[in-house]
């Protein structure tokens, strides 16, 4: 599966399941790390668990499984699908963490097509 494809449906997984503020960052002309992170915000730590396991399943269902996850006792849960970072926070750790500014070099990819207004 191409990394747009990955970015579409974890975007519109997060989307459905009420992720706030998400975000696509491009990051393929700054590192080789991924070509994407997807940010987003849960309301709970439960809610980014339950987050975390749909866009896992959803990926899972097109055949992608996620090269590592990490984080998920935390306030920020890292799933690895290689071309595609998902980037899942609290608020208070989105805030702490500030990937926004950390990556501000990064091109924010037009999102709108695949999420609620």
């Amino acid at each position: 599966m191409q990394p747009q494809e990955i970015l579409e449906n974890a975007v519109k997984v997060l989307d459905s399941k009420k992720a706030m503020d998400i975000k696509a960052l491009r990051i393929t002309e700054l590192t080789t790390v991924a070509d994407y992170f997807v940010l987003a915000t849960g309301t709970s730590s439960t809610h980014l668990r339950a987050l975390a396991e749909e866009v896992e399943d959803a990926l899972a269902a097109l055949g992608v499984q996620p090269d590592h996850i990490e984080g998920r006792s935390t306030g920020w849960i890292l799933l690895d699908y290689k071309s595609v970072v998902v980037h899942i926070f609290t608020k208070a750790d989105r805030e702490l963490f500030n990937l926004e500014k950390l990556w501000g070099d990064a091109q924010e990819t037009d999102i709108s097509a695949w999420v609620t207004a």
